[in-house]
């Protein structure tokens, strides 16, 4: 079976504590719960959770929407969004499988990324190792006003911002991602067909910002 990879990259930096923090774990506990209703999703979606302070660590590698168990995340550190890049890069090469001449591989993986802050790390080192890897697309979410849209703009076209990093904004956008993996499963498993960009995903909320 063809897995369609989905790597998720939140930002668990101090600034990101209290409201901000809850309201991405219960965002992330809704997409999984809703994923769970969607046929296509069930069959293809596989889940994967990076969070990224200080350092960055794949919480969970790509997980069966069956089986996803979320793990308790917790808000402290600084912004270190180079290395959740290169983590991702080597869960990529470690869990997609590769097209051989003998099978078909994995579906190109989809990759969200939410931040409320500006790296603090060596971000360019990760994004050139980021940019080798082959995926379908990738969307950043600027949380609140002190998120660099411009470094996100460098990591991928496709930037959406919230202008609030509360509840109710940031419930949205995990609303958003949910009905986004629910239209990719359905369009690779009719189609053969990849999603390549933000045109072919549900219309984000009027609370997501796309950022030209």
């Amino acid at each position: 079976m063809r897995k369609l990879p989905v790597y998720i990259l939140l930002d668990t930096s101090g600034s990101m504590n209290g409201e901000p923090i809850e309201a991405v774990k219960n965002g992330v506990q809704v997409m999984i719960s809703t994923l769970r209703q969607h046929p296509q999703a069930l069959e293809t979606a596989f889940i994967s959770v990076i969070t990224f302070d200080t350092s960055a660590r794949q919480l969970l590698p790509l997980t069966d929407l069956a089986y996803f168990q979320m793990v308790d995340i917790k808000a402290s550190g600084t912004t270190a969004l180079g290395a959740a890049l290169e983590l991702v890069s080597i869960c990529i090469d470690k869990e997609v499988a590769k097209t051989t001449t003998e099978q078909k591989g994995d579906w190109k993986p989809l990759v969200f990324i939410l931040t409320d802050g500006v790296p603090t790390d060596n971000w360019q080192h990760g994004l050139e190792q980021f940019k080798q890897r082959k995926v379908a697309f990738t969307v950043a979410c600027a949380v609140g006003g002190n998120a660099d849209t411009g470094v996100l703009k460098q990591i991928t076209d496709n930037v959406v911002s919230l202008e609030t990093a509360d509840g109710q904004h940031i419930s949205k956008f995990f609303t958003w991602v949910t009905a986004s993996v629910g239209v990719s499963s359905t369009k690779v498993e009719y189609s053969g067909k990849e999603v390549l960009g933000l045109d072919e995903l549900p219309p984000p909320p009027a609370e997501l910002n796309i950022v030209t």
